[in-house]
């Protein structure tokens, strides 16, 4: 298999991973009607709408910033298309499809639902304070994870194709 496929299997198997994920969450598990689901006691599922892009930042429910968003969000999907198709390496590759398949996954919920749907939030309990990460989705695990790959393949030496 060529770098480039599995690049695009990358971005498709994330997408498809995200999507299922989402949908089940909310139409079969019915996560709305149920609340805060405890998992572990260091793991929650709950259902966050967020408008805001990472970690919630920007949160802006008007309708010219949520264009804007996805306006971005498309050039940054387009910009890591043309990287990943120049990428010489195959873990590059692979880490610009999760990047990919995870910003299209929600991009997805932008359009369906003004929000991306968030549901995984860890959490610790220390000194009787609870102290909770951002909530997230796969879509984020593999857009962080293809992150963390391409930093680690940039220092593998490989001359890695130039960002566009």
């Amino acid at each position: 298999m060529t770098p480039l496929r599995a690049g695009i299997l990358a971005a498709l198997l994330t997408l498809v991973a995200d999507q299922a994920s989402k949908l089940w969450l909310l139409n079969v598990f019915d996560l709305a009607r149920r609340g805060a689901v405890e998992v572990t006691p260091f793991f929650d599922l709950v259902l966050a709408w967020n408008i805001g892009i990472s970690f919630g930042w920007l949160q802006n429910d008007g309708q010219a910033a949520q264009m804007a968003l996805m306006a971005v969000k498309v050039l940054a999907v387009v910009a890591l298309a043309i990287w990943m198709a120049r990428s010489h390496t195959l873990l590059a590759t692979i880490a610009l499809g999760l990047i990919i398949g995870g910003a299209i996954g929600n991009g997805i919920d932008r359009l369906a639902y003004g929000a991306v749907v968030d549901f995984a939030l860890f959490h610790v309990e220390i000194g009787g304070n609870t102290y909770n990460w951002y909530v997230f989705n796969l879509a984020d695990v593999a857009i962080v994870a293809g992150v963390a790959a391409l930093l680690y393949d940039s220092f593998l030496g490989v001359p890695a194709a130039k960002a566009p």
